[in-house]
């Protein structure tokens, strides 16, 4: 069998054979090998080079999913245009490097991305049942129908048979982990069909939930979930009339806060690889590339006993080109393996992105800049009963909330929380009394913090702090920060904020429901952070920002290393890096060059507990 030669500029027919044992391109057996890089984790200027890196290593095809939840961040408003949402952009490259494209546009991609790519906005009603169809839940429909409608003219000029290079378009995502629901798949199939999208379509599930809730469409090929070559031979048998591929094949994985370190590093698809192309089964290595969860949009798991397990700001995954787009050994590895089998040799390998010359620049020390207590914007206005309510519930999607009330200055006990979602900071007066986190803590950093997991914390007695009069007030304030939304599993609908209502156990034995909050909203998005206020009123109270500047006479992809501080975001030059958290394994955040200029550059740090700056080094690689 050998491959078709094509010339993407024209049209083509992808099909299935009758039979259903092959992938048709104009007629022909074609093998997929596709190689799985999301253009929302990737800069734009690096897009070029990452497709090329692909094909490098010998795939013929990109696998790309589309976040909705990036392109629609308020309710009607979309943005496929600016910075790297510009998808249709992205898949023109493909075509012009010769890369078909196989498209996964959701409305759920999983994908460890906040909330599996659906909008949080689709949270603010509180009854809302999502990833189903418009009898359960019109509200849902009616949002992913204006979703697809969006998507349809875009897409429709780069399917293969325009001359585009789309092959196939996946049926949502991995529904079978979820739910079993015929109606909702259809539904989501006919909604391209209107637009006039014909296909082809298929579907991704692991085999066992295939197997259980036959997450199928009609005529649509199926993608497995860590698929090998026996799986493949299984859906064969089992659904005769439609070609089955490896959709997901692993060659690292994702990694969580709190771990002892990053996950599949050691992972070897070398005889997966083999069988692949030995038998020529299509396949796609998820991810190929991983790149990184810029902003707030890296997402969570929950594990089997309910704990809450936020992932990392890197998206390396150990996979074969590593976050900055370098060739690792597995690479290497396995671009000589796939080469063994193929007729024409590869391309040369894309040079490597240029780094930063870390020790001619040094350590970065950031100095005090201001204060988040003096950036509160006016408290919302109270609502009746005045409890707590979700970020969603307020339209707010990430960053931070601040809850806060006037207790009695003598009072003190014990504040159950229980119900944060997902770290929160507490104060009283102006003293740090504690907080509580939703993960579990490393024993180390919980002590060293005053860290609780999800349980009661003891407040000292209020004129103890103060030393006011007994007929003061004194503050009571919780600062709530939104850590990823769970991204796979039944417990999607992920809200963040104080989800339960908040009460305190006094020295007497007595409970008391604590109401009449005021509400700040803080989402620390790109116009927050533009209109910080400079200054700082108390230095002392931790909620601080600090500020570095860094004269550079050529720019080059950088980490900065945030193994000194605790817990918080970084900016450059205005680029939200994403979290850090001392708690590890990731300690350094990836900076590319892009985002640096020529001259002076201004970094930013927000950060949780700490009240003195430290110094922040540049490093060369992630780890």
């Amino acid at each position: 069998m050998t491959t078709p030669i094509v010339n993407l500029e024209r049209g083509h027919t992808f099909s299935f054979s009758p039979d259903g044992e092959h992938f048709l391109l104009d007629g022909l057996p074609f093998q997929i090998r596709s190689g799985e890089m999301h253009p929302a984790r990737i800069p734009r200027e690096y897009w070029q080079h990452r497709i090329r890196m692909a094909r490098a290593m010998g795939m013929n095809c990109v696998a790309l999913y589309i976040m909705w939840n990036y392109h629609e961040t308020h309710r009607g408003m979309f943005d496929f245009r600016s910075g790297n949402r510009d998808i249709e952009a992205f898949i023109r490259l493909c075509r012009s490097e010769q890369m078909w494209v196989l498209l996964r546009p959701g409305p759920y991609v999983c994908a460890e991305w906040d909330l599996g790519g659906l909008p949080a906005w689709l949270l603010r009603e509180p009854d809302i049942q999502l990833r189903t169809d418009s009898a359960t839940d019109p509200r849902y429909m009616a949002a992913v129908a204006r979703y697809i409608d969006e998507l349809v003219p875009r897409i429709k000029p780069l399917m293969s048979e325009h001359g585009g290079p789309i092959l196939m378009i996946q049926i949502e995502n991995e529904f079978g982990s979820y739910a079993s629901n015929p109606a909702y798949l259809e539904e989501l199939r006919q909604l391209w069909l209107k637009g006039g999208i014909r296909g082809p379509f298929y579907t991704e599930d692991g085999l066992a939930q295939l197997e259980r809730n036959h997450t199928t469409v009609t005529g649509g090929a199926i993608a497995l979930s860590n698929g090998n070559a026996a799986q493949i031979a299984t859906v064969r048998r089992n659904f005769p009339s439609v070609p089955a591929m490896a959709g997901e094949v692993y060659p690292g994985w994702l990694t969580h806060w709190g771990e002892a370190g990053f996950a599949g590093v050691d992972y070897d698809l070398s005889s997966s690889l083999a069988t692949f192309m030995q038998a020529r089964l299509s396949f796609n290595l998820y991810v190929i590339h991983g790149g990184t969860s810029f902003s707030f949009f890296a997402g969570a798991n929950v594990d089997d006993s309910g704990n809450y397990q936020p992932d990392i700001t890197s998206y390396d995954y150990s996979a074969p080109i590593n976050e900055q787009g370098m060739a690792t050994p597995k690479y290497l590895k396995y671009r000589d393996l796939i080469a063994s089998y193929l007729p024409e040799p590869l391309p040369a390998i894309p040079d490597a992105i240029a780094t930063l010359d870390c020790a001619g620049v040094g350590a970065l020390m950031p100095t005090l800049y201001a204060s988040i207590w003096d950036n509160l914007p006016a408290a919302l206005p109270r609502e009746q009963g005045g409890e707590p309510q979700s970020f969603e519930h307020y339209g707010q999607a990430f960053g931070f909330v601040l809850y806060r009330k006037f207790l009695p200055e003598h009072a003190s006990g014990v504040l159950d929380i229980s119900g944060v979602h997902d770290y929160a900071t507490v104060f009283l007066g102006e003293q740090y009394a504690g907080g509580v986190s939703r993960a579990q803590l490393p024993r180390r950093y919980a002590r060293s913090l005053h860290m609780m997991h999800r349980a009661p914390l003891a407040l000292p007695s209020a004129r103890q702090n103060q030393g006011s009069s007994t007929d003061s007030l004194v503050s009571l304030e919780i600062l709530v920060e939104a850590m990823g939304r769970v991204n796979f599993g039944p417990a999607l609908a992920d809200r963040k904020g104080l989800l339960e209502p908040v009460t305190m156990q006094h020295v007497d034995g007595s409970v008391s429901l604590l109401e009449q909050w005021d509400v700040h909203l803080l989402p620390m998005d790109d116009t927050f952070i533009a209109n910080l206020n400079e200054g700082c009123t108390n230095p002392s109270k931790p909620g601080l920002f600090f500020k570095a500047s860094v004269l550079l006479a050529e720019v080059g992809d950088t980490w900065l290393d945030m193994s000194n501080w605790t817990k918080g975001i970084v900016w450059i030059n205005g680029h939200n890096l994403g979290r850090y958290w001392n708690i590890g394994p990731q300690k350094r955040l990836y900076c590319p060059a892009p985002w640096l200029v020529q001259g002076n550059n201004e970094v930013l740090v927000f950060d949780l507990h700490q009240i003195d700056a430290r110094p922040i080094p540049l490093a060369d690689r992630l780890y």
